[in-house]
């Protein structure tokens, strides 16, 4: 029988590993100035928000923490250093870690970047061999999960806490206080979840947003907050306390709540597979206004032409932009109300967001988030002229690139016609 979406299951041969990446955000917005991680750091607000980004451990010192104001931040920590977000480099980098641990057979689960979560129990015996022959120690289910998670950690390519255990709550807490190279392993079933679970602070149920359900996280905060404020301190003291009484109090929140104490948890939500559909142009200077436009245009156009998407329409997509203030990035995710192929009706839905750069832009790109139906030939009761043409030159023209390439039949937009150097007035775009 199906499990619901918002059923709680606790499978006795669920096996979920947690791969988690200390201030992975942080790390990747620093790239190669390594060095700042040191010192009381964090990553500045967005535009039009006031709250700060991800801290390192010399600004947890001074009392900082996610999401805190920044005039805040400031008055705790004068020597903070804020660095420019970059949500496009941070996207790409997590696109790649999760990448790689799909390559290992695992079905991942992505909540936000630097929490992954998958089920290990087809991937033991898979692994397990391998492990037997470096080792005579242990069973082959321990053994297994070594394997598993000593693969998995070699594909990511980065220092990762890693924790094990039959629900994904229980796997995320386990990661947390995991070391690094030493994972925390809890393969005793359900007693042993509530074992483990019982002495944690009831605060430590804002992490099922960060490693699971980010909507039912959300609202188990203020449940935390209320406990706390009721003398419940500790997960055990929430799974002791009556369901009546919890549902009374709290409603369905507090019921979440309390069997995430328990050891129970929703099932995991696999992402799917997707291939990468991505447009990417260099902008000769710092572009803005009418020439950042054209060349949305030009983006929308080569999007549209690339084979991989198989005449199918456009749901979802995501633009981005690399600022040239300060460095850093910009991206906006974009959903159309419905799914679309006409590339005036993307611009015109893509344009107005330009308007949100926090900065001028030194690159663009455009890359494809959802994949539509394909798109349905629709025939007119009379046959008109223009219509027939233009059914003919669509022909002619998919015919010429399946036989000369997608580069045969190219079109001339003007993108700087004003510019005193004659490469930069006009580009070759495909021709729609």
């Amino acid at each position: 029988m199906p499990v619901c979406e918002h059923t709680f299951v606790l499978s006795a041969a669920g096996l979920i590993i947690c791969v988690l990446i200390p201030r992975f955000e942080l790390v990747v917005t620093a790239g190669r100035r390594s060095e700042l991680l040191s010192a009381p750091v964090a990553i500045a607000p967005e535009p039009g928000a006031q709250l700060i980004g991800e801290v390192s451990t010399a600004a947890e010192s001074f009392g900082l923490d996610r999401g805190m104001r920044l005039g805040e931040a400031l008055a705790r920590c004068r020597q903070l250093i804020l660095l420019a977000p970059d949500p496009a480099g941070v996207q790409q980098r997590w696109e790649q870690v999760l990448g790689a641990l799909e390559s290992v057979g695992a079905e991942v689960e992505a909540a936000r970047p630097g929490v992954a979560c998958f089920d290990a129990s087809g991937l033991l015996r898979l692994y397990a061999g391998r492990h037997g022959r470096e080792t005579d120690r242990g069973s082959q289910a321990a053994g297994g999960v070594e394997a598993v998670l000593s693969v998995a950690c070699r594909a990511v390519g980065m220092p990762v806490h890693c924790g094990v255990g039959p629900t994904r709550f229980v796997a995320v807490m386990a990661a947390v206080r995991a070391r690094p190279r030493q994972p925390l392993i809890l393969t005793g079933g359900r007693r042993q979840a509530r074992e483990f679970l019982a002495p944690l602070p009831v605060e430590s149920l804002s992490q099922a947003a960060r490693g699971g359900d980010a909507a039912r996280g959300g609202d188990l905060e203020p449940v935390a907050r209320t406990l706390r404020r009721l003398g419940i301190g500790t997960l055990g003291q929430l799974a002791a306390l009556p369901r009546a009484s919890v549902a009374d109090r709290f409603g369905k929140a507090g019921l979440d709540a309390r069997e995430l104490a328990l050891g129970g948890d929703t099932p995991l939500r696999a992402r799917r597979a997707s291939e990468i559909v991505c447009e990417s142009l260099e902008l000769p200077e710092s572009s803005g206004g009418q020439q950042l436009e054209r060349a949305l245009g030009l983006l929308v156009d080569r999007l549209l032409a690339r084979p991989e998407r198989r005449g199918r329409t456009l749901r979802g997509v995501v633009l981005s932009a690399a600022l040239v203030e300060h460095g850093g990035s910009w991206r906006q995710r974009v959903t159309f109300r419905e799914s679309l192929s006409d590339p005036a009706r993307m611009r015109l839905a893509l344009t107005p967001h330009l308007r949100r750069l926090p900065a001028p832009a030194q690159a663009l790109s455009l890359a494809v988030e959802h994949f539509g139906p394909p798109t349905g030939e629709q025939r007119a009761l009379l046959d008109e002229p223009a219509r027939a043409r233009a059914a003919r030159l669509r022909e002619a023209v998919r015919q010429t690139r399946a036989g000369a390439g997608p580069e045969s039949v190219l079109r001339v937009l003007y993108v700087d016609p004003l510019s005193r150097y004659p490469e930069r007035r006009a580009i070759l775009s495909p021709f729609e």
